[in-house]
């Protein structure tokens, strides 16, 4: 069994509830992102990161996007998933950030998941399905 991480960053808590899924799912550790550096990757076999979308749909500046920037070049080999809620907009924060991802070399497991606000049924089976993918 893949021992697997999920460090999220969030600010109304909708993203903390999608990891939340994720966690219960597999049994994985939850870790808030400015509790997670590129010294721990080594520790697990699996990440999933969670942001929502922040201002101008972007991952959110002060702690989550500073974490990515250090860690993402250091995941090749890594099973990797990519989660998030937003508010407004249409998802284009995921969409920067799965091409950023995979500028770093990054190859995510699975399909991004996003909601708008509080994850409703169907996000709820995708982390799920994310879950084991991941795990």
């Amino acid at each position: 069994m893949s021992k697997v991480a999920v460090v999220y960053y969030s600010g109304s808590g909708n993203t903390e509830a999608m990891a939340d899924v994720i966690v219960n799912a597999i049994g994985a550790d939850k870790i808030e992102c400015g509790d997670f550096s590129a010294a721990k990757l080594a520790d697990y076999d699996a990440i999933a990161f969670g942001c929502p979308a922040m201002g101008d749909e972007v991952l959110e500046e002060t702690v989550f996007q500073p974490m990515w920037d250090e860690v993402k070049d250091n995941l090749a080999g890594k099973k990797v998933a990519l989660f998030g809620s937003y508010g407004w907009g249409d998802g284009q924060w995921m969409r920067d950030w799965e091409a950023d991802a995979s500028a770093a070399g990054v190859v995510l497991a699975c399909d991004s998941v996003i909601c708008n606000e509080a994850s409703d049924d169907e996000a709820t089976a995708a982390l799920e399905a994310l879950a084991k993918a991941i795990g």
